[in-house]
C-alpha cells in the first residue's frame, strides 16, 4: 500500500494504529473504514484477527480491498488466539512508529483521532507516554449517546497515586510510545486490563494526559462488557475469571513498579489484592467444603468482611438465592 513521504520524521514522527479483533465479523469494517480515514500521515495501520471462529478475516480482506489512500496497511491472523496482552504485543513487534494507537474491532476512531494526538505529544516536547481521549457513547444498533471520560491521567504523579485512586480507563481511546513499551517489555499471555498496565507505566515514567474531546466511537455490548451477574454461580464464574488474569497482572505491575524505583510505594496494596485474589482461586478450585473453610480460615491477612462474603459464597450459597431472585425481579420490570 502507499505511505506518505511526509515530512522528516522528526516534524512528522511515524504513528501506528494496531486494530485487535476477535469475532467482530459484523463491526470490523466500519472499524477499518476509521482506521483508513485518519488525516495523520505518516500512519501504518496493522489490522489483525486473532483467530477468530467466524469470518471476521474475510472481512478484514474485502475492508481493506483496493485501497489507495496515504496510509501503509498490513493485514495479519493468528493461528491461535493470543487474547488481548500477547496479541497487543505481537502487533507492536510488527510496527515502526514511534507512538502506538490502540483500537478494537467493534469501535471507531474518529478521522481526527491519530493527528489530536500527535498534536498533543508533540506540545509536550515528546515527554508523555501515554495519551488517552474521551470517547462517545455507541450503542449496538450505531446510535451516538453521552461523552465518556476516562480520568484526567495528568493528575497522577506516582505509583502510589494510581494505587491510592485507580482511575477510570478504557484502553480503546489510548496511545503509548514505543519505549514505553521497550523499556517494560511485552505484555504477557491472560492480560486483558492491558489499559491499566499501559497507564501505570506511563506515570511512573514519562507522564500520561487524557484529551477531553471524544476520538473513538466505543460501542456498547462489545467483548469488554460487563455481564450482569443473575446468581450466586455467575458472581463466582466472574470472581474466577478476574483471579485468573490477576494472578498474572498484579506480579507484572509489581515488577513494573520495581523497575521503575517504585517498589516502596505499592508493595503493601498490591501484594494484599494478590493474596485476595489466590484465596479466590484456591477456594473454587476445590469442591470440598472442608477444604474451602480452612482456606478461609488461613487467610488472615484478608479483612473479615471480605472472608465472611467469600464464605458465603463458598460453603452456603443458597442463602443468596433470594437476593438473586429479586434482582432479577426488578431487571424483569425495568425491562417492560
Amino acid at each position: 500500500m502507499p505511505e506518505s513521504n511526509g515530512d522528516s520524521a522528526e516534524a512528522r514522527p511515524l504513528a501506528s494504529l494496531l486494530l485487535i479483533a476477535f469475532n467482530q465479523q459484523q463491526t470490523i469494517a466500519e472499524a477499518i473504514a476509521g482506521a483508513l480515514a485518519q488525516t495523520w500521515t505518516p500512519l501504518e495501520i496493522i489490522v489483525s484477527d486473532d483467530a477468530s471462529t467466524d469470518d471476521t478475516f474475510g472481512a478484514m480482506q474485502a475492508a481493506v480491498a483496493g485501497y489507495r489512500g496515504p496510509h501503509r496497511i498490513v493485514l495479519n491472523r493468528n493461528p491461535a488466539n493470543l487474547g488481548i496482552g500477547a496479541h497487543l504485543s505481537q502487533l507492536v513487534a510488527m510496527s515502526r512508529g514511534e507512538l502506538l494507537f490502540v483500537a478494537a474491532g467493534d469501535d471507531v476512531s474518529l478521522p481526527q483521532r491519530c493527528e489530536r494526538v500527535v498534536e498533543s505529544w508533540l506540545a509536550s516536547g515528546r515527554r508523555l507516554d501515554l495519551i488517552a481521549s474521551a470517547l462517545v457513547d455507541t450503542d449496538a444498533g450505531g446510535t451516538d449517546h453521552a461523552t465518556i471520560t476516562p480520568s484526567d491521567l495528568a493528575t497522577y504523579r506516582s505509583a502510589a497515586d494510581l494505587v491510592a485512586r485507580p482511575p477510570h480507563v478504557i484502553g480503546a481511546a489510548q496511545a503509548w510510545t514505543r519505549r514505553v513499551f521497550d523499556r517494560f517489555g511485552p505484555l504477557p499471555s491472560g492480560v486483558v486490563a492491558e489499559d491499566l498496565i499501559m497507564v501505570f507505566r506511563a506515570v511512573v515514567s514519562g507522564g500520561a494526559l487524557t484529551l477531553a474531546e471524544p476520538l473513538v466511537r466505543y460501542r456498547r455490548g462489545g467483548l469488554s462488557s460487563r455481564r450482569r451477574a443473575l446468581g450466586a454461580a455467575h458472581v463466582i464464574e466472574r470472581w474466577c475469571a478476574n483471579s485468573r488474569h490477576s494472578l498474572v497482572e498484579l506480579p507484572l505491575l509489581l515488577a513494573d513498579a520495581r523497575l521503575a524505583g517504585q517498589l516502596a510505594a505499592v508493595e503493601a496494596p498490591l501484594t494484599a489484592q494478590l493474596a485476595r485474589e489466590t484465596l479466590v482461586r484456591d477456594l473454587f478450585a476445590t469442591e470440598d467444603r472442608t477444604q474451602r473453610a480452612r482456606l478461609l480460615l488461613r487467610a488472615r491477612e484478608l479483612p473479615l468482611a471480605q472472608r465472611l462474603r467469600f464464605a458465603v459464597y463458598a460453603l452456603c450459597p443458597a442463602l443468596l438465592a433470594p437476593l438473586f431472585a429479586a434482582k432479577r425481579l426488578l431487571r424483569r420490570r425495568g425491562e417492560e
